[in-house]
């Protein structure tokens, strides 16, 4: 996700089958797809089981900024990591690169959260497409922004038969800015007085970019908001006897950012009603040390936006220790990523290993 500033641990009882623990030999494929309206050709990798013939299959869904079909990040191959576990574990997975990188064509930075949507359910048409891979069990996968993502998708398509949400978003997208920037202002190095600053000045501009999101005049507004509150600001700054000011907002990029169509769709993403429609099985799991989806709030959400549509198969974990990315942190900064060495947590792979075959066996029990 983006940021334009400088609960108990739950488990459900997962048992998993022993048959699902075998090691198999990995099959990893690149294939190629078109959008349903053909405009854009997909270039990913499908992981599959070897020798096995009946398996789940997930398509996995990125978050914000360009990547590749592997979620290299910082040095670490995330999406990669997952699929190959997943895959020796009895369970396939595609994995793409996004619009604009690698074998994918399109524009990323003219497309929406909705758009990826659409690019998901593209997934899951291609892999209905395929012999070896059973319709009725394929799900999505989605990580951050992909959270949203994978729950426009599920909310529109009946294909999509379950989801999995890692550090996903659950949250709209206002409450999202503000939670996210908050909490790292929160664990920034800045002094009280300018961590009032920023969270002040956050709140005006956020707020300000969903009321316009739509209109014509946002970016007018959106400078006009931010003159106002600095002639406030400069008054309250003298106040302080300091003598150099050192804070800064990123006014023109914030503006420009905001004008494009990501950000005008993502302000007013309404997670409540989309989360509502959805009637599949949900796993949700976060790392309690996460700055960019906070945890607790995420997974609160997960639960509760699905029970207003009736929706009580949602399963949520919060894992100690782990950052964004599922990697073991200490300081769970973005700075600190590229120097961790450990993968994508164990204890998180396993947990949706189990989930997803006690799903399919649940699943098999009520037909």
């Amino acid at each position: 996700m983006k940021c334009f500033v400088f609960i108990f641990l739950f488990f459900s009882a997962i048992s998993s089958n022993a048959q699902e623990d075998k090691i198999f030999k990995v099959a990893s494929d690149s294939v190629s797809f078109k959008s349903a309206d053909d405009k854009i050709v997909f270039g990913g990798t499908l992981s599959k089981p070897v020798g096995k013939k009946s398996f789940p299959t997930l398509v996995m869904v990125s978050g914000t900024g360009k990547q590749d079909r592997n979620g290299t990040m910082a040095g670490h191959k995330i999406f990669e990591q997952i699929a190959t576990y997943l895959a020796e574990h009895g369970i396939a997975m595609l994995r793409t690169d996004d619009r604009g990188v690698g074998k994918t064509s399109g524009i990323y930075e003219t497309a929406t959260t909705g758009d990826f949507a659409k690019d998901a359910l593209a997934a899951v048409a291609y892999l209905k497409s395929r012999k070896d891979i059973e319709s009725g069990k394929i799900g999505l996968m989605g990580h951050s922004e992909g959270g949203a993502a994978i729950s426009i998708a599920a909310a529109e398509s009946e294909d999509v038969k379950f989801l999995v949400s890692i550090a996903g978003l659950a949250m709209s997208g206002l409450d999202a800015q503000l939670k996210q920037n908050a909490d790292i202002v929160a664990a920034s190095s800045l002094p009280d007085y300018d961590k009032k600053r920023s969270n002040e000045i956050n709140a005006i501009m956020f707020k300000t970019a969903f009321r316009y999101a739509s209109s014509d005049s946002l970016e007018m507004k959106l400078n006009h908001a931010y003159q106002q509150w600095k002639v406030k600001d400069d008054a309250y700054f003298k106040t302080l006897n300091i003598q150099f000011d050192h804070f800064r907002f990123p006014i023109y990029n914030y503006v420009q950012n905001s004008k494009g169509p990501w950000y005008r769709y993502f302000i007013q993403y309404d997670a409540s009603k989309t989360i509502a429609k959805i009637k599949v099985p949900i796993l949700a799991i976060n790392g309690d040390n996460d700055l960019m989806v906070a945890a607790e709030d995420n997974l609160a959400n997960w639960k509760n936006y699905a029970l207003v549509g009736g929706n009580k198969n949602v399963t949520t974990a919060k894992i100690p220790g782990l950052n964004h990315l599922m990697l073991p942190c200490k300081t769970c900064d973005n700075a600190e990523i590229s120097k961790i060495q450990s993968g994508f947590s164990k204890e998180a792979l396993t947990l949706i290993k189990d989930w997803i075959y006690k799903m399919i066996s649940d699943k098999r029990k009520h037909q």
